[in-house]
This record gives C-alpha cells, sequence and structure tokens, in this order.
C-alpha cells in the first residue's frame, strides 16, 4: 500500500533556471520504492493547486549503514505545481504519497542495461542507476537534450561507471541530433548473441522512435510513459495508455496502474 507522508524538505538543488533536484526526508516511502516507480506530490495546503501531481522517484538517498532516508526528485519549472517545488526551501514540509506504480523489471549479468532518456526523461534513471550499480550490470546512458546546460547529473553516472553516449539538438555536446541515432547504430552493431535490455523516457516520440529502433533489432524495451494523472491510483483514468490486445485489437490501460513502465512493442504508438 502507498504511504502518505507530509516530508519534509532536505534539501533544494538548483541545475538551471528551470530545473532542480529536491530531496524530501521521506525514508518510509524511500525504503520501499523501486526504480521507475513514482510518487504524488502536493507542494502547500489549499486547493490552489488542487490536485498533486506525479514525479519519478530519482534518487534514494541513505546513509552510511545504506538505510534508506529519503528520496530526490527531479523537475523542471513549466506550471504552479513546478513552480512551488522550484522555489521550495529547507524544513518546508511536501505532501508525498507513494511508492506508486509498476518499476521497471532489472537485469543481471551478463545482460547489459542500457537506459535512452530525453530531457526530463532523466528522473527515473539515477534510481535505477544506483540499482544495476549495486547488482554489477555493465549500463550505458544514452542522454539527449536542446543543448548541453540541459544535460545533468553526469559525474554522478559516471561515479557508477555507467558509459555516457550524448546528442544535443544544437550540436553543443556530444552529438549533433537525436539521441535515437548513437542508439541505432549501436544496436546495429551488437551480436545477438549479447543480451542487453533498453529502458527508456522521455517524450512520446522519442519513445516510440526508441521502442521501434529495439523492435527493428528484436531487443526488448521497457518504456516509462509521461502522463497527466489526476490521482496516481486509477480512479480519475486521465492516464490511459492503448495497448495491443491478445484477441489482434486494443484496450487502454491505466499508466498509473499498468505502468508507468510498460513493454515498448505493446503500446499502439500511432493512436
Amino acid at each position: 500500500m502507498p504511504i502518505d507522508v507530509a516530508a519534509s524538505v532536505i534539501a533544494n538543488r538548483s541545475l538551471s533556471s528551470d530545473y532542480n533536484v529536491l530531496a524530501l526526508a521521506a525514508p518510509a516511502i524511500a525504503a520501499e520504492a523501486a526504480p521507475g516507480q513514482f510518487v504524488m506530490v502536493k507542494a502547500r495546503t489549499g486547493f490552489d493547486p488542487l490536485l498533486r501531481r506525479p514525479f519519478s522517484v530519482f534518487e534514494i538517498l541513505r546513509d552510511t549503514r545504506g538505510t534508506a532516508t529519503g528520496l530526490t526528485l527531479l523537475s523542471k519549472r513549466i506550471g504552479m505545481s513546478t513552480s512551488l517545488l522550484y522555489d521550495a526551501r529547507e524544513g518546508q514540509r511536501i505532501d508525498c504519497l507513494g511508492p506508486l506504480g509498476r518499476p521497471f523489471t532489472l537485469v543481471n549479468p551478463p545482460a547489459e542495461a542500457w537506459m535512452v532518456a530525453g530531457g526530463v526523461g532523466l528522473a527515473p534513471f539515477a534510481s535505477l542507476a544506483q540499482a544495476l550499480h549495486a547488482r554489477g550490470v555493465k549500463s550505458t546512458l544514452f542522454y539527449g537534450a536542446r543543448r548541453a546546460a540541459e544535460l545533468f547529473y553526469l559525474d554522478f553516472f559516471a561515479t557508477l561507471d555507467i558509459e555516457l553516449v550524448l546528442t544535443t539538438e544544437d550540436g553543443s555536446k556530444g552529438e549533433r541530433g537525436r539521441i535515437v541515432a548513437p542508439l541505432d547504430r549501436r544496436l546495429a552493431s551488437r551480436p545477438a548473441s549479447s543480451p542487453v535490455m533498453l529502458y527508456a523516457c522521455g517524450p512520446d516520440g522519442m519513445l516510440a522512435a526508441a521502442a521501434r529502433t529495439a523492435m527493428k533489432y528484436g531487443r526488448p524495451c521497457q518504456v516509462s510513459v509521461e502522463r497527466i494523472m489526476g490521482c496516481g491510483l486509477g480512479g480519475c483514468y486521465s492516464c490511459v495508455v492503448p495497448m495491443r490486445h491478445e484477441d489482434g485489437g486494443f484496450h487502454h490501460v491505466r499508466s498509473c496502474i499498468a505502468g508507468p513502465v510498460l513493454a515498448g512493442d505493446q503500446i499502439l504508438w500511432d493512436r
């Protein structure tokens, strides 16, 4: 069952004029959270904003003994809720409900893990990287953004011995272009006998391209879909995703319950 707490802000790290990482003292949630799960948060009491907003669990914070002490959220300031989170101060209370949703399926060696992130789609991958590193899984992060200033936490992933493949749309860091291009080349050169699991998160267009690229080379791909969620508990049906049905048709699933991690080859991207 999800846990609902008024979590105290431990720290608020500004990454840019729009992005920040908010650390919350929510040990009970952090102890139960698995990579790919999310929380529903509300930055202040009252009716404005009325609803909580979903955020992937970014990092699991631990003390020197390895005990979970809290979690972080990667946020981009867009509207009222994210502006409140960007401006949150140490000691402030944030309503936090979680962990929610279905997590990623973790692989073990000798399989490799390739994470594919677009922009704020980096959000579920810090905790996934931590978990994969603990298992000794060789991992690569394919990470794309509009410009170099929007590529974050590179030192964090490098510290976990994760290979970085970077692209920017303006060519200011890494390869110029979209992140699926180097992914395609790497998969094309990968021997079929070498197992690899793809994990992707980002805008729908990028997710669809990553999933189709994985299918082209017969590789499994789990995607974390980004959907507007009114409740996070399956009651409002605001986060549905069209999926293939075993009878050849399709059906809609609620991404807050069936996901947010879903099989990329089962989503009907064109509907």
